[in-house]
């Protein structure tokens, strides 16, 4: 049996095609009685709206643009606080998505609202009165709260990990197998004593997977001695980073920060002479250093893709069991690492191999630093 369609509801009401359509849509245009007639029957044919073409009447109507096939919102919520390197990575979010809704034929906007943006009330005007029904919301620098939209009508993914205002299905990257990765390539490489810094709040938003990896991998990994203490200060400076940098003398740092790497030459530090750095997210580095791609434009690209494939599926609301999608992200080379010696390499030099034992060797931190008494 056919699906219903609004021409055929509207040939067994004996109304007119753009009555039926008006009736569903609630443009207020037609008679109550004539509406709620229209809605009933369309309830027993088992009629669906298709979510997109509202949106694309509208934009056409707007635009008169007759190529286009629709408008979906990247929300994204203004925040005093967040730190300015977010900036790009959201930025990458960004065109990921809308290179996305380019290739299945839709159109991404941006708006930015709360602070001194766009306030609450007119972004949901905004979002009816374009027939907006699909959002990627960005990443929050702290817990986001964006239940004050009308979620009946709206499907949505957040481009970071679990929100619960509402709950919605997620995509963001594996911090976690990143960090692991991270290490697995610094043991490869022969250091020893990784040590880890950052502020605890970049830790506590992802519900502490850079520091659960750090400790797992040092705890169950060969190679690794003495395992380093976490350096989490929320007003981190050189002079802390100092202090922990001499007490514990790790051979490669890792963390967010590439001032670090200043700051270990300040220190008495080759980098990466005598001491590697990693930096943790690639987008917020400023010299050139190896790290960690999160791939954020993967992740607005697949997070765009589940919103479209939610909009085919007519699956507004809220989700019963909201998903999470993980990312994988990439290895980024760079000059701040380099080959060092493991242990056994430096026995089969010391025994008599061809190698010269200081092409190998990652000085300890006390061979390097100069005394500060």
């Amino acid at each position: 049996m056919a699906s219903p369609t609004l021409r055929s509801l509207a040939r067994a009401l004996r109304l007119s095609h753009a009555t039926v359509s008006a009736a569903l849509s609630g443009s207020g245009r037609v008679k109550p009685a004539t509406v709620k007639r229209v809605q009933e029957a369309a309830a027993a044919a088992g009629y669906r709206t298709n979510p997109l073409a509202s949106a694309v009447m509208s934009e056409m109507r707007r635009s008169c643009n007759s190529t286009f096939r629709g408008v979906l919102a990247a929300l994204d919520i203004a925040e005093k606080d967040r730190p300015i390197s977010s900036v790009r990575y959201h930025a990458d979010i960004v065109r990921g998505a809308a290179d996305r809704a380019a290739e299945l034929g839709f159109k991404l906007e941006t708006f930015v609202v709360g602070g001194d943006a766009l306030p609450v009330h007119r972004l949901e005007m905004i979002l009816k009165t374009r027939g907006i029904r699909g959002v990627v919301l960005l990443p929050a620098w702290y817990e986001p709260d964006v239940s004050y939209l009308d979620w009946s009508r709206l499907a949505g993914v957040y481009a970071d990990y679990a929100i619960e205002r509402p709950a919605l299905h997620s995509v963001y990257p594996d911090h976690y197998r990143a960090m692991m990765m991270a290490l697995q390539h610094l043991r490869t490489l022969g250091y020893q004593r990784p040590g880890l810094f950052m502020t605890p709040h970049q830790d506590e938003r992802i519900q502490y997977r850079w520091q659960a990896a750090y400790l797992a991998f040092q705890a169950n990994a060969n190679g690794i001695h003495d395992v380093v203490p976490t350096l989490k200060i929320a007003g981190l400076d050189s002079g802390e980073f100092t202090r922990w940098f001499r007490q514990h003398s790790p051979d490669v740092v890792l963390g967010h920060r590439t001032e670090a790497i200043e700051w270990m030459e300040a220190a008495g530090a080759s980098v990466p002479g005598t001491h590697g750095f990693v930096c943790l997210n690639v987008l917020m580095k400023h010299r050139p250093c190896a790290g960690m791609d999160l791939q954020p434009h993967l992740v607005g690209s697949l997070a765009l893709e589940q919103l479209v494939a939610q909009l085919h599926r007519n699956e507004f609301g809220l989700p019963a069991v909201p998903s999470a999608t993980t990312i994988a992200p990439r290895w980024s080379d760079g000059p701040t690492v380099r080959q060092v010696a493991t242990r056994s390499q430096s026995e089969s030099i010391a025994e008599g191999a061809s190698a010269d034992p200081a092409a190998f060797r990652t000085p300890a931190l006390k061979d390097t630093l100069p005394c500060t008494g």
